[in-house]
């Protein structure tokens, strides 16, 4: 597990901007089998997190015709339990991998952007990308 002073600002950088973290199985239920869209941030401490992953998401939300209904993240490696129980809910056919974001509609995914999407391309890039999933889903 990390240590909380290296975890706390980067899950700050998307709690300061109004996403509710997931700290327990309990929070994910809650959140993630409401009506509606929930965007789910498993955020992390690898260098594609911080460099796109973060700010691809942060951009998506800022600058979206249409936006989520609720937005949420849990931390990979360090909220254990919340982390494993989200991605109970979209196991197959995603398997684990932080960062990840996903689009949840009604209680199930609608769109997946996995750690393999994520290396290699833009903050650009993945705002784009989940700027179209809102306006499909949203």
């Amino acid at each position: 597990m990390y240590p909380e002073q290296i975890v706390a600002p980067m899950k700050a950088e998307l709690t300061s901007q109004g996403f509710t973290e997931l700290l327990s199985p309990e929070d994910v239920d809650a959140n993630l089998g409401k009506q509606g869209t929930t965007l789910l941030m498993i955020n992390s401490v690898c260098g594609c997190s911080a460099g796109t992953a973060r700010p691809g998401v942060l951009m998506a939300v800022k600058n979206a015709t249409k936006a989520p209904d609720r937005l949420a993240t849990s931390f990979a490696g360090f909220d254990t339990a919340a982390v494993k129980h989200a991605r109970e809910h979209f196991l197959l056919p995603y398997p684990p991998s932080s960062p990840s974001i996903a689009l949840i509609k009604d209680g199930k995914v609608v769109h997946m952007i996995e750690r393999h999407n994520i290396e290699g391309r833009s903050a650009q890039m993945i705002a784009a990308n989940l700027m179209q999933a809102f306006e499909t889903h949203c």
